[in-house]
């Protein structure tokens, strides 16, 4: 049977986890996550700040 993954922050982020739960959910790597992160909070006038401030709140820690 398969093991279900759940979306969690990571206990090794930069901030507050939400790139790197998000990296380790998708087996990608955190610092492309981060990188592509800041790429469009800026191209979309830092409306990716109030996206992250909600995951940090709705995501929940790693176990």
């Amino acid at each position: 049977m398969e093991e279900k993954r759940r979306l969690t922050r990571s206990g090794n982020g930069m901030i507050a986890g939400v790139c790197s739960g998000i990296a380790d959910y998708m087996d990608w790597d955190p610092t492309l996550v981060r990188v592509g992160y800041i790429l469009l909070s800026v191209f979309t006038v830092f409306a990716g700040l109030l996206g992250y401030v909600v995951l940090w709140i709705v995501m929940p820690r790693e176990a």
